[in-house]
């Protein structure tokens, strides 16, 4: 009896454990495009000559940034007013601090138009844990 509850239990653990491997989606599409999760290698390697946004507060960005973002603060009244000066068409790369802020600024962005947004996958914790270069 007690082979079959250690057996239970085993298999429950595994079946939970392989569940929760993958939960976050890499690609959301939305009627205007797409959001698009991605790494922080994927991140630097496609950002080449593109526009990148810096979504948290100028102090937190004060304190060091990805090199050529631009900050525009998701707190601010006029966030998609900021935003908007951005060809909707065109590529854009968003990330914050740990990546909980890019997820609604990402959705709020695709409702006015943008079709193609890349949200750094653990913003920028996860940039500089993969030792990528910040700048102050």
């Amino acid at each position: 009896m007690k082979i079959y509850l250690k057996l239970t239990i085993l298999l429950f653990l595994v079946t939970v454990s392989l569940s929760c491997t993958n939960s976050q989606p890499k690609k959301t599409v939305t009627q205007s495009g797409e959001i698009n999760l991605v790494t922080p290698l994927e991140f630097k390697n496609k950002l080449e000559n593109n526009t990148l946004i810096d979504i948290r507060t100028p102090l937190e960005f004060k304190q060091g940034h990805i090199e050529g973002a631009v900050n525009i603060n998701m707190y601010d009244k006029d966030f998609l007013e900021k935003v908007s000066i951005y060809k909707t068409s065109e590529p854009i790369f968003i990330y914050c601090r740990s990546g909980n802020r890019t997820s609604a600024a990402s959705r709020k962005m695709a409702k006015i138009g943008f079709t193609e947004i890349y949200d750094l996958n653990g913003g920028i914790t996860n940039w500089f844990k993969n030792k990528l270069k910040i700048v102050k």
